[in-house]
């Protein structure tokens, strides 16, 4: 059994087939979808996939750095409001984090957005979820002053290397490998990163509808493609795909708290 720890799946991308590509993916062994919200638009849409998967697809909810704004903090109470309303239905904090790539206008917005996440991780218990797109070094700073030993999550769709997954780890945080460590062009650093990051500190993840992994690049992403990721690890690292599979699974049900 796989399990995808960050898949958008209630996308408008998938407006047209949403029932028929879960299916898939869960004929495909993908057993498990974690949905992590990204704006207080997304919460019915992601809660009316639990509602019709509610063994296979589990809400998260949190306001993804890219839709911070003027109006952040209304955006902000909308979305505990619904954890409040939902507490049974959520099993994480996110998408939070820092992105630096498409826009810098609000970038103390999205700081404080992050350390109110962090405060929300903590006060409910979950896994927080970070997004980190050109801002590894901030992200990584704000978890260390949260970090309070009890604080948990994953640094979604690393990228980063060696040197970056260590300080993950020591902050007891777990690494979300996605489509991009199967990229050919991925980079030295990455594939070193993995063969060299314990398979005890990975969850598995596809982020669909992007990020499709190889030979799909350029697709729309899908759960089902899960286990193209799986069996780039297992080769990067010279083990079983079965091995990853389970491990990572092991990972995911730690992570979340729960047992499947």
């Amino acid at each position: 059994m796989l399990i995808d720890t960050h898949t958008h799946l209630f996308s408008e991308q998938f407006d047209d087939d949403r029932k028929e590509i879960v299916e898939q993916a869960i004929e495909q062994d993908v057993q498990k979808m974690f949905l992590p919200n990204v704006s207080v638009a997304s919460l019915n849409k992601m809660l009316e996939l639990h509602n019709s998967f509610p063994n296979h697809c589990y809400p998260m909810a949190g306001l993804h750095p890219c839709d911070v704004n003027e109006n952040y903090i209304k955006h902000l109470d909308q979305i505990k409001e619904w954890i409040e309303d939902h507490r049974e239905q959520t099993f994480g904090i996110g998408e939070t984090g820092l992105d630096y790539y498409w826009d810098t206008s609000f970038v103390d917005e999205q700081k404080n957005s992050l350390h109110i996440h962090a405060q929300w991780a903590k006060a409910y218990n979950l896994p927080i979820i970070l997004h980190t797109r050109n801002s590894f070094k901030d992200n990584l700073a704000i978890m260390q002053e949260e970090q309070d030993g009890n604080l948990s999550g994953v640094f979604h769709c690393f990228t980063g290397s060696w040197e970056d997954a260590q300080q993950i780890i020591d902050l007891g945080f777990f690494i979300g490998l996605g489509g991009v460590v199967t990229f050919k062009n991925s980079g030295k650093d990455l594939r070193q990163a993995v063969e060299k990051i314990p398979l005890e500190n990975i969850v598995l993840e596809t982020d669909s509808p992007y990020l499709a992994p190889h030979p799909n690049r350029g697709k729309r992403n899908e759960s089902a493609m899960l286990p193209l990721i799986a069996q780039k690890i297992a080769d990067v690292k010279q083990i079983s795909v079965d091995e990853v599979a389970q491990q990572t699974t092991k990972n995911a049900e730690k992570l979340f708290d729960l047992t499947f």
